[in-house]
C-alpha cells in the first residue's frame, strides 16, 4: 500500500445521521474507521440541505450521549412533554375523541426531543473531526469494492485505496451496495409528499407536539426551541396527496399561512412561515436481508417508513446501537468483525424490531388517510378507548421513547 492507502478495520459508505453516528460510535470505542461519504461537509451543514427535524426518541438521546454527541446538539432540542392526537376533516376542526400523552404518566424525563437535522448533523461533523482514528473522506465515492472471504478492499474516486474487516452500507434508500449484494427490497409508495418547513406562531407550544390526521395524511406540529429572540417555533411535517404539492410549495407566504390554519385551527395563534419549504416523497421500504459477505445494512439502506409516528431516524439508532455493540464484543475477544456469525447476530436482533415497526407504521397510515365514514368512526372512538386505557397508554408511550424490549447497552444508557 503506498503512504495515501487507507487500512481501517470497519469502512463505512454513507455520512448522513445515522452512517456518520456508527462512524463515531466505532471510534470512540477505539476501532479504526473510514466513513465516506459523496457530499461535501459544508454542504450538509448548510441551511438549506435539509430542513427537517427529528423526533429523538429517550433511547436514542441515549445513544447520542454515550458517543459523544448529544451535548452538541441539546442546545437545538426541544423536549417533548405532551402528545396530542386528533382525527380530523379541513374546515371542520377535529374530532371531540381525541389521545393524549404526557411525559409525567411514565416517569420525570420527557418522551423525546425534536431537533432541527441541520444540528444534528452539525454535532456529528464536529465530533468526527475530533478523532483521530475516523476519517471522514468526504466528498468521494467508491469507484470499486471488492468483498471476500479475507476481507474488503475499496478504491475512491481519486484513486486511493481502502482495505477493512467489514463494510457497512448506510447509503440510504437507494443503497448501491445493497443493489450491487443482490438484495431484495419490499417497497410500498403511498403517493404522499411531506411538505416541511418550520413556523412561526405567536402562541407557546409548552412543548406539546401536536398530530392531527387528516383524509390526505396526517399534519404534525412539532416542537422547536424559541429562537435567541424569543420568537415561538415549530416543525411542520405535512403529508399531502403528491399531485397537490407542487400548488401548496408555490402559494405565497400569507396563503401558505392561510392553508395551515385550516388544517389546525387558532390553537397557536397566528403563523408566519417564509419561502425555505422541503417536500419528499412519502414511501416504505424494507430489505429481505441485511447482511451478505463482510457486509452489514444501517438506517434507510435496510428499512425506510412513513414519518407518521416520527420513528424512522430512531430505527436506524437502534440499528447503530446493535451493530456497534456486536462489532465491539467481537473484537474484545478475538473475533472476526466481519464474519458471518456475528454479522448474522446483529441482524437476528434488529430484524423483528423492525418487522413490527415497519407494519405498524403501515397499517397507521392505511388506517389514517383517508375519509371513509365508518374507518372514521372506528378510529376516533379507538383513540378514545386508548385514552382512557393507562396501562395500554403507558406501554404505547414506552415503546414510542425505545426504552422496552432487548436493548443495546448504548440505549440503556451504558457504554459499549
Amino acid at each position: 500500500m503506498s503512504e495515501k492507502d487507507l487500512a481501517v478495520e470497519v469502512l463505512v459508505v454513507g455520512g448522513g445521521l445515522v452512517g456518520l453516528t456508527l462512524g463515531v460510535a466505532l471510534a470512540t470505542a477505539g476501532l479504526e474507521v473510514a466513513v465516506v461519504d459523496r457530499e461535501a461537509p459544508g454542504n450538509q451543514k448548510a441551511a438549506p440541505f435539509d430542513g427537517r427535524s427529528s423526533a429523538i426518541a429517550l433511547g436514542s438521546q441515549r445513544v447520542f450521549d454515550q458517543v459523544g454527541l448529544w451535548q452538541g446538539m441539546s442546545w437545538a432540542a426541544e423536549a417533548i412533554r405532551h402528545i396530542e392526537i386528533t382525527d380530523g376533516q379541513i374546515d371542520r376542526g377535529a374530532s371531540p375523541l381525541s389521545m393524549s400523552y404526557d411525559f409525567s404518566e411514565v416517569g420525570n424525563v420527557p418522551m423525546g426531543w425534536i431537533v432541527e437535522n441541520r444540528a444534528i448533523r452539525l454535532a456529528t461533523h464536529e465530533k468526527a473531526a475530533n478523532l483521530t482514528n475516523l476519517h471522514h473522506l468526504a466528498p468521494h465515492s467508491l469507484a470499486l469494492l471488492e468483498r471476500s472471504k479475507r476481507g474488503v478492499s475499496a478504491q475512491l474516486d481519486d484513486g486511493r485505496n481502502l482495505r477493512a474487516g467489514l463494510v457497512i452500507g448506510a447509503d440510504g434508500r437507494n443503497s448501491q451496495l445493497r443493489k450491487e449484494a443482490g438484495i431484495k427490497v419490499a417497497e410500498t409508495d403511498y403517493h404522499q409528499n411531506g411538505i416541511v418547513c418550520t413556523v412561526v406562531h405567536e402562541k407557546p407550544h409548552n412543548g406539546v407536539a401536536f398530530e392531527h390526521f387528516l383524509p390526505s395524511g396526517p399534519f404534525a406540529l412539532l416542537p422547536l426551541p424559541d429562537s435567541e429572540e424569543g420568537v415561538h417555533r415549530s416543525s411542520l411535517v405535512w403529508s399531502e396527496k403528491r399531485e397537490l404539492v407542487n400548488d401548496y410549495l408555490a402559494l405565497d407566504n400569507e396563503a401558505f399561512a392561510a392553508e395551515l390554519h385550516r388544517r389546525f385551527g387558532q390553537a397557536l395563534g397566528d403563523f408566519t412561515v417564509t419561502d425555505m419549504r422541503w417536500s419528499y416523497p412519502l414511501s416504505s421500504l424494507h430489505a429481505e436481508r441485511y447482511t451478505d459477505l463482510r457486509l452489514a445494512l444501517v438506517g434507510d439502506s435496510a428499512h425506510g417508513m412513513h414519518p407518521i409516528a416520527g420513528q424512522g431516524l430512531n430505527l436506524g439508532l437502534r440499528d447503530v446501537a446493535a451493530l456497534a455493540e456486536v462489532i465491539v464484543d467481537a473484537r474484545r475477544v478475538g473475533l472476526d468483525i466481519g464474519s458471518a456469525q456475528v454479522l448474522e447476530d446483529y441482524a437476528r436482533w434488529r430484524r423483528f424490531d423492525n418487522v413490527l415497526l415497519l407494519g405498524a407504521m403501515d397499517g397507521l397510515v392505511k388506517l389514517f388517510s383517508n375519509d371513509l365514514a365508518p374507518l372514521r368512526i372506528a378510529r376516533d372512538l379507538g383513540l378514545a378507548t386508548v385514552d382512557k386505557l393507562p396501562p395500554v397508554k403507558r406501554l404505547f408511550m414506552k415503546h414510542a421513547m425505545g426504552i422496552v424490549g432487548d436493548l443495546p447497552r448504548l440505549m440503556r444508557g451504558e457504554g459499549l
